[in-house]
């Protein structure tokens, strides 16, 4: 799994864009809320990522924030919303006012959406209204703060690191959990956080 990818700007579209990593060009899908953010070609630039892997291809969706990118693998997790229909709806409306609308129900400004009828936002409501309580309690609709930012960029790569090795992705996520509900905010590193999950996991 590819949690980030960092490099130059190489082209970029409202679709999707081209960022230079260390030589070797990814090609990436964004939404409009994520376009309007990116800077010049030839700027560096560093994008949070999701890779969906099929049958007959591998690719990359990139989210200027994590707040982007949460709703969009939450959205993928309901039944007749696949990533390019997620990828829509966020160009469609930012994240936080998506979380916000998602959160208190609000099917009018859901059905706004282009591509989204009344049955798909009754879905969305259902499914992930109770996911965004737990996910951002009494902060769904504005953004998350710095420190909480940091903690899922550096979980995220750590996942991606100790998969990588060969530990299986939901062990993996369940040892970071209790690693950072006990690591001391001056610990807190990547290095660290590899360190003390490879105690766990090693046994």
């Amino acid at each position: 799994m590819i949690a980030r990818v960092a490099g130059t700007l190489i082209e970029k579209s409202v679709s999707h864009i081209v960022v230079d990593a260390q030589g070797i060009g990814y090609r990436i899908f964004i939404s409009l809320s994520t376009f309007y953010e990116l800077p010049e070609p030839g700027e560096n630039i560093t994008l949070h990522t999701h890779t969906n892997v099929k049958q007959d291809a591998i690719h990359l969706f990139g989210f200027y924030t994590i707040e982007e990118k949460k709703m969009f693998e939450m959205m993928i997790g309901i039944s007749g919303i696949g990533p390019k229909l997620a990828i829509n709806i966020l160009s469609g409306m930012a994240a936080t006012d998506l979380m916000e609308a998602i959160s208190h129900g609000n099917l009018s400004k859901l059905v706004g959406i282009p591509g989204v009828g009344r049955k798909m936002a009754e879905r969305m409501i259902l499914e992930l209204k109770d996911k965004l309580t737990k996910f951002a309690p009494d902060t769904a609709g504005k953004k998350m703060d710095v420190q909480t930012d940091a903690t899922d960029f550096l979980k995220e790569d750590a996942l991606s690191a100790l998969v990588n090795l060969g530990y299986k992705s939901n062990h993996v996520r369940n040892v970071l959990d209790q690693v950072i509900e006990n690591i001391e905010d001056s610990e807190f590193t990547l290095d660290v956080l590899l360190k003390k999950a490879l105690k766990q996991l090693s046994g």
